[in-house]
């Protein structure tokens, strides 16, 4: 997930890109033959069987120079892990393949039908315990239709409520049939006009952290990965989409969709709308709405490209395709990593190309946080702190090391300026959420403090060595769900014992259990962003703003400039700043997000009307937490952060609206 950065374009400075010409393609495209939906239990085996010689086969085959010469990974035994944002007790009843049967009203916000969940039973007298957050359970059933006894307990503020099922001692699946609340915090339901197309409703799921379990009952927990189905009946003329193979539908009867690989349950996904979909390769293409998709897909056609890339340095792809869906602008984040089709918002539709590196961040994913996952929220950083250094070297990889450098230098800015402001126990990596929900951890530390750390390790053992380390790493543990612990005692047993001098050299305790940053972390001085430096430093000594060269700009570089100037600045100033760079009527969500704090601070009036359209219009929490938080500053401003707020909340997602809430309810 992106959550907190932001990327700069996709070429050099002054460099011009070509956009090709926009092939229309039909809005929904499935395979030719469709296996059934559901199998039976024996054919499921010999099928799972058939697939696992597959891909056995393939892992062999197919590999990248690095690791053609290396020998196969280590075993590695991974501690036991307990997960506190869970009911569930996976020690004695494992949920491990779900079936999906879903139909989606609209009118009513609700989804309602049933989740089949087969279970590994260790303890044949323990009951089955379940996640589920504002679920109306209408019954359980076994096999064979027989129903099963269901306690609902009460509700947790932050953990929802214990789902525990009776179980008979045969019982190998069992059926949840229930419906979701209309306030579910997981599904954004949006009317017509919230959306870019502003004829047809849209719905998305959000599922990261711990929201599954509000509109599916199962154990909510990254440590207890499953392979999933699904059918989903939506109204004539919406498409939905999942994070999943799609394998069509039989004439007006429901889409089907499979997910053969297992994955932590936050990255179950699904999306329905009116969607179109143009290609960008044979294995990526774009889904979006009519009025997005020519743009979207024209916008994002770099994504083979970086698909390559990642490849070479990490490992193969282990998804089968990787496509993208531009979602409406309420959606809270950057992008959502969910398998074989990540959840992007349109604010990266700049018309330019310049802020589809969030592309590289989910793509990286693929194999930090989807393949190899955290097994616990306080583990969060083994997802985004990889996933911030693997997307640092797909970007340097694909444009170049002065991008990279760039990159870095602004992504450690961020990060010191943010641990001003966080406390102790939020500067850990290994964060402590004992009594707390996940997204309490979320910050800068895990994303980038995890990248300056794993930056570390490279500059001790050397780039080759340490991508050999990436590839054994990402090998022994495809598909399962690590601790920090795991991680540590992989690092000490492999490369540590490869090079043991390494070991020596970084302070393990400092990194990954003591707040703030260690002495030994990069510093990274970028030449792009001393050439803004320069000229700052000629405006503030009397330059007129249309003098300054700013030619061939990039969108960080424009972000550089803004956090550069002055806290308070003239009411001339800032006329003469948005005359020469037309900073109010930008379409560039990253620098207009930027001005719009120096317009609050400076009480510029003409770009009053453009930031309240803004709020109105934009979910995305990384550019509303903190325009709500600057306007907050005042008496007056705190009065206009309210009353804008009471329009825009019911376009908000919950993600969004519990952080709005918090903030201004403490101001």
């Amino acid at each position: 997930m992106d959550l907190v950065r932001s990327h700069p374009d996709c070429q050099t400075p002054g460099a011009v890109k070509t956009h090709p010409k926009s092939v229309d393609q039909p809005s929904f495209r499935s395979p030719a033959a469709s296996p059934p939906f559901r199998q039976p239990i024996r054919n499921r085996f010999h099928q799972t069987l058939r697939w696992a010689w597959v891909t056995l086969l393939l892992a062999t085959s197919a590999c990248t120079s690095i690791r053609e010469t290396e020998p196969s990974p280590k075993p590695l035994s991974l501690s036991p892990a307990v997960d506190i944002h869970t009911h569930a007790r996976p020690n004695q009843v494992r949920v491990t393949h779900l079936d999906l049967d879903l139909r989606l009203d609209f009118k009513l916000k609700q989804a309602d039908g049933s989740v089949q969940l087969d279970l590994q039973r260790v303890d044949p007298n323990a009951p089955l315990i379940l996640d589920s957050n504002d679920l109306e359970i209408l019954r359980v059933t076994a096999g064979d239709g027989s129903t099963r006894p269901f306690n609902l307990g009460p509700k947790d503020p932050k953990l929802g409520s214990a789902l525990s099922i009776s179980l008979a001692p045969r019982d190998r699946r069992i059926t949840v049939h229930y419906r979701t609340s209309p306030n579910a915090e997981a599904m954004q339901w949006l009317a017509p006009e919230q959306t870019a197309g502003g004829q047809h409703p849209f719905l998305f799921t959000q599922g990261q952290s711990i929201l599954t379990r509000s509109w599916i009952p199962l154990q909510d927990s990254p440590g207890i990965r499953v392979t999933y189905a699904a059918q989903i009946q939506a109204p004539e003329g919406l498409t939905p989409l999942m994070s999943a193979e799609q394998l069509g539908r039989d004439n007006n009867g429901p889409f089907r969709f499979r997910m053969r690989e297992p994955i932590p349950p936050y990255l179950i996904a699904l999306a329905c709308g009116q969607l179109h979909f143009l290609p960008i390769s044979e294995r990526c293409g774009v889904w979006a709405e009519a009025p997005t998709v020519r743009q979207a897909r024209d916008e994002l056609s770099d994504t083979e490209q970086m698909i390559r890339s990642a490849e070479r340095l990490f490992g193969r792809y282990r998804w089968g395709r990787y496509d993208i869906l531009i979602l409406p602008p309420s959606f809270p984040f950057g992008g959502m990593e969910n398998p074989r089709l990540t959840f992007a918002t349109p604010t990266i539709l700049a018309g330019d190309r310049s802020l589809v590196g969030l592309v590289a961040h989910e793509l990286a994913h693929s194999w930090s946080g989807n393949l190899v996952t955290n097994a616990r929220w306080t583990d969060f950083w083994l997802n985004e702190g990889f996933t911030v250094y693997l997307e640092q070297r797909i970007m340097e990889e694909v444009y170049g090391v002065e991008r990279s450098e760039m990159e870095k230098q602004l992504g450690r800015r961020d990060l010191e300026e943010e641990l001003k402001s966080l406390e102790s126990w939020q500067q850990i990596l290994e964060t402590p959420l004992e009594g707390r929900h996940p997204d309490e951890g979320f910050s800068q530390v895990p994303y980038e403090k995890g990248a300056l750390f794993l930056r570390r390790l490279e500059t001790l053992v050397g780039r080759r060595e340490f991508d050999l380390f990436l590839n054994r790493y990402f090998k022994r543990h495809a598909f399962q769900s690590i601790t920090t612990e795991d991680f540590l005692a992989d690092l000490k047993s492999d490369l540590f014992e490869r090079i043991p001098s390494t070991d020596s050299n970084v302070n393990l305790e400092d990194w990954i259990r003591k707040p703030g940053l260690p002495a030994d972390a990069e510093v990274v001085r970028s030449r792009w962003l001393a050439a803004v430096d320069v000229e700052l430093g000629r405006w503030q000594s009397g330059a007129p703003p249309k003098s300054l060269k700013t030619q061939g700009w990039v969108t960080q570089q424009w972000m550089h400039f803004l956090q550069g100037l002055p806290r308070l600045l003239k009411p001339s100033q800032m006329r003469d700043l948005d005359a020469a760079f037309q900073f109010t009527s930008s379409g560039n969500a990253e620098i207009l997000s930027q001005w719009f704090l120096v317009t609050i601070r400076n009480q510029y009036r003409e770009a009053d009307q453009r930031l309240e359209r803004f709020l109105m219009t934009v979910g995305r929490r990384k550019y509303i937490k903190p325009l709500y938080a600057e306007l907050a500053t005042t008496p007056e401003g705190l009065a206009r952060a309210k009353a804008i707020y009471t329009q825009a909340r019911p376009r908000y997602h919950a993600v969004a609206t519990t952080t709005i809430d918090a903030l201004l309810k403490e101001k």
